[in-house]
Formats: structure tokens, sequence, C-alpha cells
């Protein structure tokens, strides 16, 4: 999962709830001084994530002049779900559909995807229309679900005991593999974040969501086919999809893929200024504006 950096909101970002078609949304959003707003961003978190992952980008993205908003999917931390919602990948893309004209208010919408939002992001961009999304960045995603058998065989594991065992029970075994297999310990205030935003989780959302990193399907063609700007970021140590299939995941796409140094699978909560500068340049290449000076 990703880890925050930090848990205290900067000055100038702001906690809310979209108020979408299709439900209410936390999210946090940071928006730039008036006058200097040159679009929007949507930041679109993995499994096991949170809109928290995006803390440290955001601010910068509003001095880049980007409205910026990470949102908790349904489901997901601090947005609510009932457990007869649809929790299929288009149901998470119609969400992202709607929160994105929820916050565009005429602007063009950057959709950023990371991990299994990126996935999301994906059908997003297949589903949305209207001229929506501007862009689409996939950070640190895959063509379809993982690869690896071991991974697949600990997410098969993982959806079965969250739809037989008490959540606060999986987090815990998840903390315990985790540690065994080399994860690092969190301060204390993030790991009592880390746990409270896990627990919190709708069991039938991470369930879902957890079942879709095993078997989603490749749909990248008909993403290429699309007249959309797509952008492929990965961290230099990503190791959740190899990093030759995100290569190959980009070539199809028609792109150069794009290594973030010094990172792994969360850059954007190990490296917040890196992403933001990189993210500034992605919106303004996928024309809206240019790069802040």
């Amino acid at each position: 999962m990703s880890t925050p950096p930090f848990l205290e909101l900067p000055p100038g970002v702001e906690k809310t709830v979209v108020a979408t078609s299709r439900g209410d949304l936390a999210a946090l959003v940071a928006t730039p001084d008036s006058g200097r707003r040159r679009g929007t961003a949507v930041l679109v978190p993995g499994w096991t994530g949170s809109k928290e992952d995006f803390i440290g980008v955001l601010p910068l993205l509003a001095d880049a002049g980007w409205r910026a908003v990470g949102y908790d999917q349904r489901g997901q931390f601090e947005s609510v779900a009932d457990p007869a919602d649809d929790f299929s990948l288009e149901g998470f893309a119609a969400d992202a559909a709607t929160l994105m004209r929820a916050v565009s208010d005429g602007d063009p919408v950057h959709l950023v995807g990371h991990s299994f939002g990126g996935m999301v992001a994906q059908r997003t961009a297949l589903v949305a229309g209207g001229g929506l999304p501007a862009s689409l960045t996939l950070l640190c995603s895959g063509p379809a679900g993982f690869e690896d058998p071991t991974a697949c065989a600990l997410l098969r594991a993982m959806d079965d005991a969250l739809r037989t065992t008490d959540i606060e029970a999986v987090y815990d075994a998840k903390r315990q593999h985790d540690l065994a297999n080399g994860a690092d310990d969190a301060p204390p205030e993030i790991e009592r974040f880390l746990r409270r935003r896990f627990v919190s989780n709708s069991p039938h959302s991470l369930a879902a969501i957890t079942s879709h990193l095993v078997t989603a399907e490749d749909r990248i063609d008909e993403l290429a086919a699309l007249n959309l700007p797509v952008h492929v970021a990965y961290g230099e140590s990503d190791d959740r999809w190899p990093i030759d299939t995100q290569r190959r995941m980009a070539e199809r796409l028609g792109v150069r893929p794009i290594e973030i140094p010094g990172t792994a699978h969360s850059p954007a909560a190990e490296d917040p200024p890196r992403v933001a500068v990189l993210m500034d340049e992605l919106f303004a290449t996928s024309g809206a504006g240019a790069p802040a000076g």
C-alpha cells in the first residue's frame, strides 16, 4: 500500500465531499490562486490507498496553476458504499467520470491513475465521452491484472478472507506478511493511519478491487484507438507490474515510457516534488497551457 509522507493537510489543501450523480465521494482539493487556473487534475488512488497518497503532490500542482483533486473511490476509506453498490471496473470508472464532470467547472480535466487507479482510469477514458479526460496518465499501472502467480495467489487469498473474516483481522495478517517480507516499520502516527484507513474500507469494495487485480482484462488496444494523449510513468524500482510490461504497454499506446528515478511503486508519496513537476509537464504537453516557469 502507498504510505503518505505526512498527514497534516498542507496550506491550501482542503478536505471535502464531492457530490456527484452517483453519490458522494470524499476528496482532498487544492485550488490555485484566482486567475492562475490552467485546468483540473483528478488523481485516482490504488488498492488499499486513498486520497492521502497524493497529499504532497496536490499543493504543488496548485502552485503550478492546476486545481488538483485526489479522492477516495467508492468504499475506500472515507467514501461510503452500500454492499449492493456496483463494484465492477465499469462502476468505478463511472464514478470517476461523474466526479470529473462535477469538478471540471468547464476546465480541461487531466486524469491520473495510480496502480489499480490506473486500471480504473483506463476504463474511465473508454466510457466517459464528452471530451473527458483531456489526458490520461497511467502511474505504476498495467494493461490488465497482475501476472505473477505468487502475487495472484495472495490476492485471491485476501479476496476470500475479506468475504469471510473481520477486516481488522485481515489487516493484521497482511501487516505481518508485509513485515516478514521486508516492509519497513512506519512511524507510529503513520502506522495508526494506515490501519485506520484499511479497516475503514468497505469489505465489499476492497474485495472487489482485490479481485480486479487478478481478473481485469487487457483493453489497451481500445485505449490506443482513442484520440487521447496518454502517458505511462513508473518508478525505477517498481515491483508490482513488471517494468517490461509497462514499457510494452507504452509501446502499444505509441508513447515513450517515463521512468521516475529514486522511486518504487508509489512515486507520488515517495517524491512529491518530482512527480508534481512531471505531471505539470505532461498536462501542459497534452494541450492545456505551458509548463509553469
